[in-house]
């Protein structure tokens, strides 16, 4: 191999090792959202994976509801909606059983007979589905599309995998930050809920939040819906039959 073919090659693996670099420390640091997490995979898909036309992320949420996500186009979203009213295709199988799973001609596909031609008819070529993570009853896919025959080759397999791999990392991050702002929320809520029954009915803080926990069983509906009711000083409503 000659030098000059040596030194193109160094170069492409620089600029590779960079660009996965940049994309570690902004699914990591500047995105803390999901919806921004997921925007973030697919936008860095379109960018760094080659032979990439359209991405999305499937979600499967309990193991039952499939959801589209972070689509790059209205094709992406058609096909992502197009598998889930079918209940098959490679994002399903990727999600569910495979970590990657490739199409490299929709025409010529026969492992999944209703969907291959459904793809076709919308302009889809080529697909190449990753695993992007299982986290207890949810899971997830990144799906990557192409309008050409055989546009992903192995050098997109290997890429496609990095950024599945650091995106993953940052969802699962993301969603433990949501869940936690979340908690944080619920606990400002239900502490406004207990200053404003402690105030009116002169009762301690324990007790107030006892009120709060007893009325909620009896009216039937949660401990945190209840405070951000009585927070908003709204009525409920008359109680709910158990």
């Amino acid at each position: 191999m000659n030098t000059s073919t040596n030194g193109a090659q160094r170069s492409s693996a620089r600029s590779l090792g960079e660009a996965m670099s940049e994309l570690a420390v902004t699914l990591q640091q500047h995105y803390t959202s999901v919806e921004d997490t997921l925007q973030s995979i697919t936008d860095s898909a379109m960018t760094l994976i080659p032979g990439t036309t359209d991405a999305s992320v499937t979600l499967v949420i309990e193991r039952r509801s499939v959801e589209s996500r972070a689509a790059t186009s209205d094709t992406a979203r058609e096909i992502d909606h197009i598998q889930n009213r079918l209940r098959e295709g490679p994002c399903l199988d990727a999600v569910w059983e495979h970590h990657t799973v490739q199409i490299s001609d929709t025409d010529r596909e026969d492992r999944w007979p209703s969907f291959a031609p459904a793809a076709a008819a919308a302009g889809v070529r080529s697909m190449l589905c990753f695993q992007l993570y299982t986290h207890g009853d949810n899971l997830g896919a990144l799906n990557l599309y192409s309008d050409t025959y055989g546009a992903f080759d192995d050098d997109a397999v290997q890429v496609g995998t990095l950024v599945a791999t650091h995106g993953a990392i940052a969802l699962i991050a993301a969603e433990h930050e949501d869940q936690m702002q979340s908690a944080l929320a619920t606990r400002d809520v239900i502490g406004q809920a207990k200053g404003i029954i402690m105030e009116r009915y002169d009762v301690t803080a324990a007790r107030a939040f006892e009120m709060i926990r007893t009325l909620s069983q009896d009216w039937n509906i949660s401990v945190a819906e209840l405070a951000d009711t009585i927070a908003r000083r709204e009525d409920p409503g008359p109680p709910q039959p158990t």
